[in-house]
C-alpha cells in the first residue's frame, strides 16, 4: 500500500493554467459561504437586490482569499517543501513560477478589493481589513501562539461582518459570538492535528506549535465548542415561533450534531484541512445539510 504522502502527489506535472487554479484553492471558497449565511441569519436575503449584493460580496472574498493563498505560497515555498502534503502545492513543486504566482495574487487581491468597494464602500473597508489581518497572519501572527488562532478566527468573523455590510443589515451579537467560537474551534483543531502529526513523524512544524500542548488545545477545542453551542441556542431561542412552530430552535439539534461530530473528528487527528473534512465526512456533511435545510425553512417561514 502506498504511503499517505504519496497519495496526494499529482500523477503528472500540471500545466500552468491548472497550477494557477490549484494555487487559488477553490475548495477553500466554501468558507466564504459565511458571507451569505450572515445575511441569511438576519433574514435579509429576500429584500430587494440584497441577494445580488451578497453573492457579489461572496465572490469578492473568494478573490481576496485566493490572492492571499497565492502570495502566501510564494513566501512559504521553502517551508512547504518539507511538509508531507504542502510540498505538492504548485509553487513549492516548481510547477508555477513564483513571479507568476505573485502577479496572480496581486491581481486577485486588487480585483476583490475593487469589487467589494463597488458594492458598498463600507464593504471595501471590511475587505481591506480582511487583507490586512490575513497578511499580518502570513508575515508574523502565525508564529505567535494564541494570536495565530485569534487571527484565523478573526478572518471568519470579518466574513460574517462582510455579509452584514453587503446587505446591509445589523448582525446579532449572539450570532457573531457563534461565528467567533466556531472559528476558534476550527483553528484550534488545525493546530491539534498539526501537533499530533509532528509528534508522530518527528518532522518540524510551525514555530507556534512549540508553545502548545495537546492538553491546552483540547481545552480550547472543548471550550470553544461549548461557547458556540450556548451562543447559538440563546440566539435561536430568542426568535419568535412562526405559526406556532419553533423553526429556529429546531435547528439547534443539527447544529449540535455538527459540533459534536467535528470535535470527534478533531480528536482523531484529522482536523488539519477543515475544508476537506467538511466535504469528505458523510456524517458531518449530512448533519450540515440537515441544518442548512432547516435553517432555510426557518428563514422562509419568518419572511
Amino acid at each position: 500500500m502506498a504511503p499517505a504522502a504519496s497519495l496526494s502527489r499529482p500523477a503528472a506535472v500540471r500545466p500552468p493554467w491548472r497550477a494557477a487554479l490549484v494555487t487559488m484553492r477553490p475548495k477553500q471558497w466554501i468558507k466564504n459561504a459565511l458571507v451569505v449565511a450572515a445575511a441569511g441569519a438576519a433574514g435579509a436575503l429576500t429584500h430587494d437586490d440584497v441577494p445580488v449584493r451578497v453573492a457579489l460580496a461572496c465572490v469578492a472574498f473568494c478573490l481576496l482569499a485566493s490572492g492571499i493563498y497565492a502570495i502566501n505560497d510564494v513566501r512559504d515555498a521553502p517551508e512547504d517543501r518539507l511538509h508531507p502534503r504542502k510540498r505538492y502545492r504548485p509553487v513549492a513543486a516548481g510547477e508555477l513560477d513564483p513571479r507568476l504566482a505573485t502577479l496572480l495574487g496581486a491581481a486577485l487581491l486588487l480585483s476583490g478589493l475593487v469589487l467589494a468597494t463597488l458594492i458598498r464602500p463600507l464593504l471595501g473597508v471590511v475587505a481591506l481589513s480582511y487583507v490586512a489581518l490575513t497578511g499580518g497572519y502570513t508575515v508574523a501572527l502565525r508564529r505567535i501562539a494564541i494570536l495565530d488562532i485569534a487571527a484565523i478566527a478573526g478572518g471568519f468573523v470579518l466574513r460574517a461582518v462582510a455579509g452584514g455590510a453587503a446587505a446591509p443589515v445589523a448582525l446579532s451579537r449572539w450570532f457573531v459570538l457563534v461565528v467567533t467560537a466556531a472559528a476558534v474551534l476550527v483553528a484550534a483543531g488545525k493546530r491539534q492535528a498539526e501537533l499530533r502529526r509532528t509528534e508522530e513523524t518527528g518532522a518540524g512544524g510551525r514555530r507556534a506549535l512549540a508553545r502548545y500542548s495537546a492538553a491546552r488545545l483540547r481545552l480550547i477545542v472543548a471550550g470553544s465548542a461549548a461557547v458556540a453551542l450556548f451562543a447559538y441556542s440563546v440566539w435561536a431561542l430568542a426568535l419568535p415561533d412562526v405559526d406556532g412552530i419553533p423553526w429556529r430552535p429546531l435547528t439547534i439539534v443539527p447544529f449540535a450534531a455538527c459540533l459534536l461530530r467535528y470535535v470527534a473528528l478533531i480528536r482523531s487527528g484529522v482536523g488539519e484541512a477543515p475544508e476537506e473534512l467538511i466535504l469528505s465526512d458523510r456524517w458531518l456533511a449530512g448533519a450540515g445539510i440537515t441544518w442548512l435545510i432547516m435553517f432555510a425553512l426557518s428563514v422562509h417561514a419568518a419572511g
